[in-house]
């Protein structure tokens, strides 16, 4: 038999979600077998969607063996388990943290999540590793929450990435984007010249297969909806023409700025999967001068809007401004292709 007394980051979630999270080693069926047979929450039954509440006890009437045997599983910290720290070397750094949140600036070339070939290297991992380091966060008292980022960046783009260091945090930046309580402003240098800030519509719709997504002006695929603001007029080359712009995503999805951009004729400078004709030469320039093979591309700075202060959790946050200064290498190519 085992006792789990669920804390502030284990509550609010459904009980079924819980024990998937908790013995991971189990299959599905195994566990709703678990909820109406060996599980206990305050000594009553429980169905597996009832929300767990702070304080409460878990009792799961389980062998020693079929526990240590379900509790396995990757990433999981079962009970008496040792915790594997993934000891990737820190690269990003903290533009703001507090009990609540933490504000990485992601380098180049660091995915924001693992994946199939990148699993102990990435920016989650790194952020996981220093709250582990400062004590913020203890993964053998977490029966199943884990700080996680709450947007995310491609490989290749720099700055940015909001984590909730607490479960309830984690729900509210959720909330608060997909709400619109959250501003997010990136720079980049698109080819060509662009005068006027222009508002873009229209949908997208993504290959998976192809790792590419197109913008479509009918509504067969995801909203979307980005806001460019040229900044500054950028001469270089033989008669090249690029302009520095700032980007609000009002939407995000994946690679939104990049095809968006493409779609009126600017993309991105280095970006050869969404290269038209015209950003040949561009892109050549580049490549040949700074080596650039990708997007330019830094999510700058973040906005709290003043319906945030409505939030429970993070309201004190309500009209800040985070900003992340941009890295070397773009302040080198801008200022290389003549920008100040």
């Amino acid at each position: 038999m085992r006792e789990i007394r669920i804390t502030a980051n284990d509550a609010g979630r459904r009980l079924d979600r819980f024990l998937r999270k908790y013995l991971p080693g189990a299959s599905l069926s195994e566990i709703y077998k678990i909820i109406r047979k060996d599980a206990k929450v305050d000594a009553k039954r429980r169905n597996e969607s009832y929300i767990l509440n702070e304080g409460e006890i878990l009792t799961l009437y389980l062998s020693d063996e079929v526990f240590e045997k379900l509790s396995r599983g990757k990433g999981a910290f079962g009970a008496g388990s040792p915790v594997k720290a993934s000891k990737a070397k820190r690269t990003f750094r903290i533009v703001y943290e507090d009990e609540n949140v933490l504000m990485a600036n992601k380098p180049y070339g660091l995915l924001t999540h693992g994946d199939s070939h990148e699993k102990k290297d990435h920016l989650a991992n790194q952020v996981k590793d220093y709250l582990i380091a400062s004590g913020a966060y203890d993964p053998r008292s977490e029966k199943v929450f884990s700080p996680a980022p709450a947007n995310r960046l491609d490989r290749n783009t720099t700055g940015l990435v909001l984590f909730g260091k607490t479960a309830a945090a984690m729900r509210e930046l959720g909330r608060m984007i997909r709400e619109d309580e959250v501003r997010k402003f990136y720079l980049t240098i698109a080819c060509g010249t662009i005068r006027h800030e222009m508002h873009l519509g229209g949908s997208l719709l993504k290959d998976e297969a192809a790792n590419k997504v197109k913008i479509l002006s009918n509504n067969d695929g995801k909203d979307i909806e980005t806001i460019v603001r040229p900044l500054e007029q950028l001469s270089f080359g033989d008669g090249l023409k690029a302009t520095l712009c700032e980007v609000e995503l009002v939407t995000g999805r994946s690679h939104q700025i990049r095809a968006h951009l493409a779609s009126t004729g600017h993309p991105l400078i280095g970006d050869s999967k969404y290269a038209d004709r015209g950003a040949t030469l561009t892109n050549k320039y580049v490549r040949e001068r700074f080596g650039l093979t990708t997007q330019l591309l830094h999510a700058c700075r973040i906005e709290f809007s003043e319906a945030a202060a409505e939030s429970e959790a993070l309201g004190y946050l309500a009209e800040k401004s985070f900003e992340a200064d941009a890295p070397a290498r773009f302040k080198e190519i801008l200022h290389g292709l003549g920008g100040r």
